[in-house]
């Protein structure tokens, strides 16, 4: 019985071992969440816009580079679009990229599905759903960091500085990329706000050690500032000197 006792303890804690092995998340320098906005400003051609200047900038040769420069030479990357404080959707679900190969995999995900989207904007509702992705991802890395993009003020959720707070004090970065929109509605007010939205993002949304924010001035300029960005943030450079 005793024999027969050790070895039911001895499976026991071998069952145990490989459920903590399976369990174990895969070490990388970076998790980041790119968080694009798909609300009701953002019409069907500068939604494949953004995509498109995503999965361009993931594949550039100098962002592969900065990823491979790294001290584990691997981040990972999930890819979300979102709009009001019910719409927070999973594109491109987190993967481990690492080279050209892995590079070029996620950037062929972004490129299929359709663009959903609603009316408003919920800031808020957004990085309270992006803080938890990092929870069940699977990797643990040096940095966590929320890219977000968006061409408007959160309108709709609860106020957007307590949830930039609460993530950044559950260790979370947030970045990031207002698209300045000045003249796209007639009325003064709401051009003057975005007009002013990297102000906006300044103050209200981005947080964290060595946050930033990198600002694309329309549509056309999207691709460019996707870039700057993504090396900022891959490797953790600090901001340029005017």
């Amino acid at each position: 019985m005793r024999v027969r006792a050790v070895l039911s303890g001895c499976a026991g804690l071998v069952l145990a071992v490989s459920a903590m092995t399976a369990r174990a998340e895969i070490p990388v320098d970076l998790e980041l969440v790119l968080a694009v906005d798909v609300s009701g400003s953002v019409n069907e051609e500068d939604a494949h816009l953004q995509r498109s200047g995503y999965a361009r900038a993931i594949t550039d040769r100098r962002v592969v580079e900065a990823i491979q420069g790294g001290a584990l030479g691997r981040i990972a990357v999930t890819y979300v679009e979102w709009a009001d404080d019910k719409l927070q959707r999973t594109v491109a679900d987190w993967r481990m990229i690492d080279g050209p190969a892995s590079a070029k995999s996620f950037s062929r995900e972004l490129a299929g599905g359709p663009t959903v989207t609603e009316a408003r904007t919920s800031i808020s509702a957004l990085i309270d759903h992006c803080v938890n992705l990092f929870a069940t991802n699977g990797f643990e890395g040096t940095r966590q960091v929320i890219d977000i993009s968006g061409d408007g003020e959160n309108n709709v959720g609860r106020p957007v500085t307590l949830a930039r707070d609460d993530a950044v004090k559950s260790g979370v970065i947030i970045n990031g990329l207002p698209i300045l929109r000045a003249g796209l509605l007639p009325w003064a007010e709401d051009r003057d706000r975005r007009r002013h939205l990297d102000v906006y993002f300044q103050d209200n949304v981005i947080g964290g050690p060595g946050s930033f924010v990198v600002v694309a001035r329309g549509p056309a300029s999207f691709a460019d500032a996707i870039l700057a960005k993504l090396l900022r943030e891959i490797a953790a450079l600090p901001e340029p000197v005017p």
